[in-house]
């Protein structure tokens, strides 16, 4: 990726929003001074990330609902450059995703914070009903029973015609083992925030261009960071605009223009 792939768009395909004053304004200028065109956006400020960390190793969960509705009025400032995902609740049943799936376009279910199994029937309902409208599941995986890489691939198969996205390229920084127990499975491609360069390079090799999306995963980690490991690579343009731009719009069903 040269300085000028740079400059190409970008939709960046794992932001948060915080239920913050002026949260959206602040993002958009962030937006715009790191070059990012369009961003999908969750709930964040779920879970204080104290907790949250001991949960990663420890375990636990909490049964807390996200803010979808201030996810909602901060994409509603942003003339379409804000995605809304709805970040699900699994403690919850599936009734208020449900009746809320026209204000959304995906979701995120994430046994770290929520600490329910994917392989949980309550998880197999969201899913059936994103499945019902055409939604991408954003999925955070762990190092434990249930809510494995091997755990999503298993609902993947029960869903073979649902779009999943493996969120922070899998568990931990060199996560190999995640792409390759992803790559028989079409329906699952990789959020790339987090993994070290060399497992950003493999999935491109080992999944194709066309199931690696760009994500950075803000606030936690700066879009600047995210980039150089890109651009570290030196890809191509045409690879470049499909991991950052092209498959981003497919998976919510946008065409990708430089806006909507």
């Amino acid at each position: 990726m040269s300085s000028d792939d740079a400059r190409a768009p970008v939709l960046d395909f794992h932001m948060r929003l915080a239920p913050r004053p002026a949260a959206a304004t602040r993002l958009l200028e962030l937006m715009d001074r790191c070059g990012i065109d369009r961003a999908v956006v969750c709930a964040g400020g779920t879970i204080d990330l104290d907790r949250l960390s001991t949960q990663l190793v420890e375990g636990g969960h909490v049964e807390t609902d996200a803010d979808n509705d201030a996810v909602l009025a901060g994409c509603a400032e942003s003339a379409g450059r804000l995605v809304p995902f709805f970040f699900a609740n699994p403690h919850r049943d599936a009734s208020e995703y449900r009746s809320r799936t026209a204000e959304f376009r995906g979701v995120e279910i994430s046994p770290a914070v929520h600490g329910v199994a994917l392989s949980n029937e309550r998880v197999a309902e969201l899913v059936s009903v994103a499945d019902g409208v055409g939604h991408p599941i954003y999925v955070v995986c762990l190092a434990r029973s249930g809510a494995g890489v091997i755990d999503l691939v298993r609902l993947a198969e029960r869903f073979p015609q649902t779009p999943f996205v493996l969120g922070h390229s899998g568990v931990g920084n060199i996560d190999l083992y995640a792409l390759n127990l992803i790559a028989p499975h079409a329906n699952i491609s990789v959020e790339t925030s987090g993994g070290y360069t060399c497992v950003l390079r493999a999935a491109l090799d080992r999944l194709g261009a066309d199931r690696v999306l760009f994500g950075s995963e803000y606030p936690l980690q700066h879009p600047t960071v995210e980039f150089a490991k890109f651009a570290a690579l030196d890809l191509s343009m045409e690879c470049w605009h499909k991991v950052a731009w092209r498959n981003g719009h497919r998976l919510i069903g946008d065409e990708p223009g430089r806006s909507t």
